[in-house]
């Protein structure tokens, strides 16, 4: 995501913060107009083109990070990969459903890594490089497509309505806004009171205040959606949306500390400049490639769905 946690301090690089407030203010508002008209759209088929388009934009953007570094990889043979695991999975889930997902992912892995290991056949071989190509190929594989495929089975793992019609968009809208209003309220009260760096190796700008300030307002984002929309979040409870608040909160930190480390490694600001005043695809989805896979499982192993 864009700078959050961050401390007090002029950017002089930066174009100036209110341009960027608009630019940032302009991308987010488009963005869930077009995701809150997909998600209560109830096609399915609209769904896969959001998650397919962000995650095969974001596994680009990936490769292109490694190309900055020059770095090995694969890329035309991991977005292929990609590809293939996002038209299965959608398929899968959609005609049979998350329960025997266990499975369908053993065989996605297998995929990949035979995959994977064809294509260093037909290329060369000197000291280590074969290694480093593959274990960056399929680390991208891993961490933007199958991380952020969650979405997909989060769309499928409550039953459908009595018209046929999913019910799962609802609550991948739910962890989508706890996700990004931790991202807000990270930025909020590190810019405002932020003084005590939380991880200067990693981050010199992100800080506990806006650790704190994260974990709040996704509580509170969490508590508020479940008092709004209880209907539609029937598989939750008070109790349930105080401990995904505070979970998903402190995931979506996470999953942004760990895209920071791979710019840092790469030598990058941002991923891509798809998203005017944010920065790329994966700029955008990072902390849900955390918070995707937390609320899959705790829906899976703690409240018992499907």
């Amino acid at each position: 995501m864009p700078a959050t946690l961050e401390q007090t301090g002029p950017n002089p690089a930066a174009a100036g913060p209110r341009s960027v407030f608009i630019l940032r203010f302009i991308s987010t508002v488009a963005l869930w107009s077009v995701a809150l008209l997909i998600m209560f759209s109830g096609y399915e088929i609209l769904f896969w083109v959001l998650i397919s388009g962000f995650g095969m934009i974001g596994l680009w953007e990936f490769y292109g990070m490694l190309d900055h570094k020059g770095l090995p990889n694969f890329k035309i043979t991991g977005m292929i990969c990609g590809a293939v695991m996002l038209a299965g999975s959608f398929y899968y889930f959609s005609k049979i459903g998350p329960a025997g997902s266990y499975d369908f992912e053993v065989a996605v892995l297998l995929f990949f890594l035979l995959t994977v290991f064809g294509r260093q056949m037909f290329a060369r071989l000197r000291n280590d490089e074969p290694l480093q190509t593959m274990a960056y190929t399929l680390f991208g594989l891993l961490y933007v497509l199958w991380l952020f495929n969650f979405i997909t089975k989060i769309v499928y793992l409550t039953p459908r309505s009595s018209s046929g019609h999913v019910t799962g968009q609802f609550y991948v809208l739910y962890m989508i806004a706890v996700t990004k209003f931790s991202d807000m309220g990270a930025y909020l009260t590190g810019s405002v009171i932020g003084r005590h760096l939380m991880v200067p190796h990693i981050s010199a700008k992100k800080t506990w205040e806006g650790f704190f300030g994260a974990i709040i307002f996704a509580l509170l984002c969490s508590l508020g959606l479940y008092k709004l929309m209880p209907g539609h979040l029937s598989v939750l409870n008070w109790t349930h949306a105080t401990v995904l608040g505070v979970l998903l909160g402190f995931a979506a930190i996470v999953g942004d500390l760990a895209e920071s480390i791979i710019k840092r490694s790469t030598d990058v600001k941002d991923s891509g400049n798809l998203l005017p005043g944010i920065g790329g695809a994966l700029d955008l989805v990072d902390s849900l490639l955390f918070t995707a896979p937390l609320m899959f499982f705790y829906m899976r192993l703690v409240i018992h769905v499907a």
